[in-house]
């Protein structure tokens, strides 16, 4: 069984204009996902899986609900030993432990306030985050590399109390024996209320300091959309998004909705190198069932021999984080069968829009609207464009609105120029076609301007991703004294493809055939990774801004 007909009505549509016109979620006085999903599931049904958990090392572990409910009135207590208060925050480092999904649920239950963070911080990282948020315990995976960094911000930080980690580390408290030493005898001394601060992230900051991204007690039901209508995720299914506890992703793909909607969450725990293959033995034996991944991962399975592997038991497969280039999609369902849906949203939000499950596929396409979200694409006077132009992705913010921030945490004149108009905007261009489908431009900084044209790197991108020599590419504007800008291709280039200039005559010919011949690259760079994000994104800037400086 599952709790989505408490919380969603119209689970069953069954076309969009249904689904967009009639489902609704519904909002009790004061959810607290916590005590209403996790709790409820573990009186209902006690013996529902809620994680099913295994690492590199050849570990496994299955949690159910009702254990899930022991454990997190355990953390609880652990955090009340501490005097935590409702509204205190405390920060997890975990990555792919089981712990975090325990440590998660007790915040929530009791009102302090989680900020999932990457393992991947190094010690200024830390000290930042930690400082800024005022952060009083820190949970963080027992990794030489990620304690060392952690030890070395320790000192600096200045509300912290103390470090736990799952082992024995000088200068940290041992979660596991402590947790097993701690009652599960637990009554909050207080209540959450709708509009109490639920979850913090640090966005990934590919410009200035990363900023606090604020969402409420109600952002998980936001996610039974992401869920069930996007990722069509099942009850007593497995789900297996791409992502370590420390991203947005994780929210959207690993906890909220899927738990919301009856599903167990698949966790592979790894650290160190990733080989995107390592995954696909896994889902043959742990018979995953729906499947969620960056575009990045897809890219790098199309490159391999997908007949070994056993697909049978996946009945759904979906994007995001990044656009998804078409050839990319059309490769990999020409080996599996399966079809890859494509949605878009941001740590800010939920799903904005999707290809729902009851969509027709358009390769490329962006999908439509969610139907918690009053979504158009706006000019630079927030007017709405017509059908083909280009325009920012911007919503109409609702009364009470599901899904998406409501501040940015100690940044009053960010959050006020986010929403003072009514309007919260994206930052992210798009074009709507006649059948209200959604097509990705780029970032608006990151159209190219050249000879009075207006170029999205996205539309390149995507031709040259049909090249087979393409691995990987980004799409920036070189300087030109001519034309103000040109095209640039930084390209790494797939396994058997050597630079040459007979090469590079071949893709640029091949851009041309495949889309307008103005926009294809002039310049073609050839190195062997592109620069990036700690959360994986491409940083276009920093490609754009050493080609300034030249």
């Amino acid at each position: 069984m599952n709790l989505l007909d408490r919380y969603c009505s119209n689970v069953d549509a069954l076309d969009y204009d249904d689904f967009s016109k009639n489902t609704r979620i519904k909002i009790p006085d004061n959810f607290n996902f916590g005590y209403d999903v996790v709790d409820e599931y573990a009186k209902l049904t006690p013996n529902k899986i809620a994680l099913v958990w295994c690492n590199d090392e050849g570990e496994e572990k299955i949690i159910t609900f009702g254990e899930l409910k022991t454990l997190s009135d355990k953390v609880c207590n652990i955090l009340l030993s501490h005097n935590l208060k409702k509204g205190d925050f405390i920060m997890t480092m975990l990555g792919r432990r089981y712990e975090y999904w325990i440590i998660a649920t007790a915040c929530h239950k009791l009102g302090v306030v989680l900020v999932p963070a990457t393992f991947l911080l190094t010690a200024k990282d830390i000290e930042y985050r930690c400082n800024n948020a005022d952060v009083k315990l820190l949970f963080v995976t027992n990794q030489n590399e990620v304690t060392k960094h952690v030890l070395e911000a320790v000192p600096n930080c200045n509300k912290l109390q103390a470090v736990y980690t799952h082992g024995d580390v000088d200068g940290m408290l041992n979660f596991t024996k402590i947790l097993e030493q701690t009652t599960a005898d637990f009554t909050s001394p207080w209540q959450t209320q709708n509009d109490d601060m639920f979850l913090v992230y640090f966005t990934s900051g590919t410009t200035g300091e990363p900023k606090m991204v604020a969402h409420k007690y109600l952002y998980p039901l936001g996610h039974i959309i992401t869920a069930k209508f996007w990722q069509d995720v099942v009850d007593d299914g497995l789900h297996l998004t791409m992502a370590e506890s420390g991203w947005a992703k994780c929210s959207w793909g690993r906890i909220y909705g899927q738990w919301i909607s009856g599903t167990a969450i698949f966790v592979y725990d790894y650290f160190g190198r990733f080989t995107p293959t390592d995954i696909l033995p896994m889902i043959e034996k742990y018979k995953v069932t729906t499947f969620c991944a960056p575009p990045t991962i897809y890219r790098f399975l199309i490159k391999e021999d997908l007949s070994k592997y056993d697909f049978s038991s996946l009945t759904h497969c979906s994007t995001a984080g990044e656009p998804l280039n078409p050839e990319v999609s059309k490769e990999f369902t020409k080996a599996t069968g399966l079809e890859i849906y494509e949605g878009f949203g941001q740590t800010e939000s939920s799903v904005l829009l999707g290809t729902y499950k009851f969509l027709q596929i358009k390769q490329g396409s962006m999908g439509k609207p969610s139907p918690i979200y009053d979504i158009y694409l706006a000019d630079n006077n927030e007017n709405e464009v017509l059908d083909g132009e280009t325009g920012e992705i911007c919503i109409k913010m609702r009364d009470n609105q599901l899904g998406l921030l409501y501040k940015y945490h100690k940044d009053e004149e960010r959050t006020f120029n986010t929403f003072g108009s009514g309007v919260y905007h994206t930052g992210d261009l798009a074009t709507k076609d006649s059948d209200g489908y959604y097509w990705f431009v780029g970032r608006k900084d990151d159209i190219i301007k050249s000879s009075g044209y207006r170029i999205g790197p996205f539309e390149v991108e995507s031709a040259l991703h049909e090249h087979p020599a393409v691995l990987e590419c980004a799409i920036t504007g070189a300087p030109d004294p001519l034309r103000g800008q040109v095209v640039k291709a930084t390209i790494v280039l797939a396994k058997g493809y050597s630079p040459s200039d007979e090469l590079t005559k071949e893709l640029q010919n091949h851009v041309k055939k495949a889309t307008a011949p103005y926009k294809y690259p002039r310049i073609v760079e050839y190195v062997s990774e592109l620069p990036k994000t700690i959360s994986g994104k491409i940083i276009r800037k920093e490609i754009a801004a050493r080609d300034n400086k030249k």
